[in-house]
């Protein structure tokens, strides 16, 4: 099992990534941040995401959509993809990666492997 850390660097690693938050969707504030830049205020986009997030879970319980579970959700921007995905295993549940992408550099079918490696061995 990977740790915040090393699952954030896993994530970095990813071609096209521009930046990588651990966030906790309950109070919207980032456990763990690492960007390349300044283009993106990581703090920022947690709690904007999280709003994201939340409205998604609710729309699924008017929906009565007990039985699914949100593997991911993306957002695609002119220049960029961000991808969020809720961790789900034991302990995790209230926590959510959120990784943004660089459009022009990256491969959305291989990053959303390349996150659901890491999110399933991430260890919170």
């Amino acid at each position: 099992m990977a740790n915040m850390e090393t699952a954030l660097k896993d994530a970095m690693g990813i071609e096209g990534a521009i930046g990588v938050a651990l966030v906790d969707y309950n109070s919207g504030l980032a456990l763990g941040t690492l960007g390349t830049g300044t283009e993106l205020d990581l703090n920022v986009a947690a709690a904007g995401n999280t709003d994201v997030v939340r409205a998604k879970m609710r729309t699924m319980e008017m929906l009565n959509l007990h039985g699914e579970a949100i593997e991911d959700i993306l957002i695609t921007l002119t220049q960029q993809y961000h991808l969020i995905r809720p961790l789900t295993h034991k302990g995790s549940q209230g926590i959510f990666l959120y990784l943004a992408l660089d459009r022009q550099r990256s491969n959305l079918a291989m990053a959303r492997h390349i996150i659901r490696k890491i999110e399933e061995n991430l260890e919170v």
